[in-house]
């Protein structure tokens, strides 16, 4: 019998790539994966070819959800057959350092964003405090740990004296077929703008929709959900672009890929409104890049890097919609550019891959 590896996440699965590809690169290492997350009213039937379990719960958000998951995880994983736990981010860590050590088993540590930072967090000093003194209480304690860039594992190391590895969250070099989705009549001869992520607060989603005010000849694809998606879809209606403006709601991973290929240009407008975001390297511009979608992105260190080391889009460090559209209609009308930023995209690609990335994970479960 392998040995198994139990991965927890407190989201519902079906839209988290990063752990997906990490369960399905730890059984060609010969491990069993067993992945422990939640079902919601709108998640995704699920066909994977490794074990999952999703605990349905009454309370949904905000910090009797993260106290009622923990207690009900802690209890799971004192019971489940397990050789080795696997924590992905903050919010799953109490649970799964107390019972591995009551259990005795090998804790590793996946840190997708550094969590005490997040934008969420701001303003609520309570419930940051509460988190920060987790991550304190356990972090120095850990001896596995892996995090998404480099940034952020310098300050956890630094700051906990514990080394800490880097596993980028890229695609595949060869992607799967993709299934395809559905978009309304008009966004097949026009240029389209994608985002595909969480609606989230400091993403540039609201600026970005009043831009397109201006920008009449131009279509926005939103492929996500998130704590903002409510406003967001008002403030279209209420800027009467709803013909223009088309928000997938959630999407399953293996269906995004298809919505990033009929786009013209990619956006990451994550704002510097915390460190977290300051040093983000979010998934969706490697999933730009192997599009070949130009993109328009933050002035941040990670993101910064990536886009000028590929040459594929264009840094900018404002927001304000005006800025935006004359901007973003600037790169559309430059086809020369545009078809040059393609062509490197494609060509940096390689690069950035899950067969490159996931060698880090034999330092963290040796191959059997």
């Amino acid at each position: 019998m392998n040995k198994r590896v139990v991965l927890t996440v407190t989201n519902d699965l079906s839209g988290d790539q990063r752990v997906h590809k990490v369960a399905v690169s730890l059984i060609g290492l010969g491990y069993e994966p067993l992945l422990v997350g939640r079902l919601l009213p709108f998640s995704f039937p699920l066909i994977r070819n490794y074990p999952c379990k999703r605990f349905r719960l009454f309370i949904k958000r905000g910090p009797l959800f993260y106290i009622n998951f923990n207690i009900r995880l802690f209890i799971y994983l004192l019971f489940v057959r397990a050789d080795i736990f696997l924590a992905n981010d903050l919010d799953t860590l109490p649970a799964v350092y107390l019972a591995g050590k009551i259990r005795g088993k090998r804790i590793v540590y996946d840190s997708h964003e550094y969590f005490t930072e997040v934008p969420e967090l701001a303003g609520r000093p309570r419930i940051k405090g509460i988190w920060e003194f987790a991550e304190n209480v356990i972090f120095p304690h850990l001896t596995s740990v892996y995090t998404v860039n480099a940034s952020i594992a310098n300050i956890y190391s630094n700051k906990y004296r514990v080394p800490v590895g880097v596993l980028r969250n890229v695609p595949h070099a060869n992607h799967p077929g993709s299934v395809v989705g559905n978009l309304p009549a008009g966004f097949t001869d026009c240029p389209v703008i994608i985002y595909q992520g969480a609606l989230n607060i400091g993403r540039g989603l609201e600026e970005m929709i009043r831009a397109m005010v201006l920008m009449p000849e131009c279509h926005f694809l939103v492929a996500g959900d998130g704590d903002i998606s409510g406003y967001l879809r008002n403030l279209a209606n209420r800027l009467d672009l709803g013909d223009r403006i088309f928000f997938t709601g959630r999407v399953p991973f293996e269906q995004l890929s298809w919505y990033t290929s009929q786009a013209t240009l990619g956006m990451s407008l994550e704002q510097d409104i915390g460190l977290n975001y300051h040093y983000a390297l979010p998934n969706k511009l490697f999933d730009y890049m192997h599009a070949g979608i130009p993109v328009i992105a933050s002035d941040l260190p990670e993101i910064r890097q990536v886009v000028e080391d590929a040459d594929f889009g264009m840094i900018i460090n404002r927001f304000d919609p005006e800025y935006l559209s004359s901007t973003i209609l600037s790169i559309l009308k430059d086809k020369q550019q545009l078809k040059m930023w393609h062509n490197n995209a494609l060509k940096a690609a390689p690069q950035y891959t899950w067969e490159n990335e996931e060698k880090t994970l034999t330092n963290y479960f040796p191959l059997l």
